[in-house]
């Protein structure tokens, strides 16, 4: 996707907040050089929580420092808040990262600074007024727990306090982009559950963007969109609704019904959508089969056309049903044209992807076979 973005001015701006386009990256020089990012593409939008998943060691973290600009970027473009980053002048670096909330792992907490004061430095650097920023300190640090432990320094603090207190400094300038690397490694499922909460309402309420690194599987429900990430590629990104949307859809089609949810969730997320016009001819009878279709709304007729060139619709279609599979399975050309009635939404599946998953999967090949018999 080459769309260009502007800065999110309004909460009416549907341009990304993170774009990243053919972006790679390496580390060392000469012979030692090592690239760890191979052209990785995604879009990240207003008010979205993405999760980003993977092994150690998959560049996870690397992207994510590379949005936040505390990496240069070296090839590719990355976009956030409508600015363009590669080649972007230190000065404006500086500007853009007040926007941007930090999380880290390892929390980098000044020893000599209260967990008070800790949090004020970024609401200082943001330019927040002293008592609109007092008020949100104390409040952000009692619902994380340390109401009681505000003013005690870091050594006084255990690793889930600290990292707590990390929590609370990046949210404390309600900035518009936060990055997260494993924010709930430290808590317990209780304190981690209260600040997943506060990045929701945040997201939510407020529009915020946040991206997050994760090992956690505790949280991957918030997520609005998890991208797994392997040496170096973005393996899938999906949006969490959409799969949810085509498993229940996959459920109800007898001869998915017996799948298991890991085989439902594999298929969806290979699945795409597809916009279809009024009348588009979206299968036609005698082409290759190249994929299979769910609908997700709108209607199709099913058009079998004779030896004489007349056309008889036999079916018509509606939300949840499918089509495409016949030609898919017996590696034959269509045997009916599919026409939109209406503006209509298809998921889409590839035939490599389709047999992909037949081929991994004896229970779904068994199942479509005894379909396909009894669907002649």
């Amino acid at each position: 996707m080459n769309t260009q973005t502007s800065p999110a001015s309004s909460s009416g701006d549907t341009s990304p907040v993170v774009h990243v386009q053919g972006l790679q990256h390496y580390f060392g020089e000469g012979e030692a050089r090592k690239q760890v990012l191979f052209d990785n593409i995604m879009e990240v939008g207003r008010g979205e929580i993405v999760i980003m998943t993977g092994p150690s060691g998959s560049g996870k973290t690397t992207l994510l420092t590379l949005i936040g600009t505390l990496r240069r970027v070296q090839q590719g473009s990355l976009r956030v808040t409508g600015q363009e980053l590669n080649g972007m002048h230190e000065s404006d670096i500086v500007r853009l990262r007040r926007n941007i909330g930090f999380i880290f792992q390892a929390h980098n907490l000044f020893e000599s600074l209260t967990a008070f004061q800790n949090v004020k430095m970024a609401a200082d650097l943001a330019g927040m007024p002293e008592e609109e920023s007092k008020v949100e300190i104390e409040r952000l640090l009692t619902r994380l727990g340390l109401g009681h432990r505000i003013h005690y320094k870091p050594k006084h603090l255990s690793g889930g306090q600290k990292q707590r207190v990390a929590i609370a400094r990046g949210l404390v300038h309600r900035p518009q982009l936060i990055l997260a690397d494993e924010p709930t490694a430290a808590l317990d499922e209780e304190s981690g559950r209260t600040a997943v909460t506060m990045f929701q309402e945040l997201a939510k309420n407020h529009g915020h963007t946040i991206v997050m690194v994760t090992h956690d599987n505790r949280i991957l429900d918030v997520a609005d969109r998890i991208v797994n990430m392997i040496d170096g590629h973005i393996r899938w990104n999906v949006l969490v609704q959409e799969v949810e949307i085509i498993c229940e859809f996959l459920s109800k089609i007898p001869m998915f019904s017996d799948l298991t949810p890991s085989t439902y969730t594999e298929v969806a997320e290979h699945m795409t959508p597809i916009q279809y016009f009024d009348g588009t001819t979206i299968i036609e009878q005698g082409d290759e089969g190249d994929l299979f279709y769910v609908i997700r709304e709108g209607e199709v007729d099913v058009v079998v056309r004779d030896d004489q060139g007349n056309e008889n619709v036999v079916k018509r279609l509606g939300a949840g049903d499918y089509f495409g599979e016949v030609a898919l399975l017996k590696r034959q050309k269509r045997n009916a044209s599919v026409r939109a009635v209406g503006d209509t939404t298809c998921y889409t599946l590839s035939k490599e992807k389709f047999r992909d998953v037949m081929d991994n999967s004896a229970t779904f090949k068994e199942e479509l076979r005894r379909a396909l018999s009894a669907r002649q």
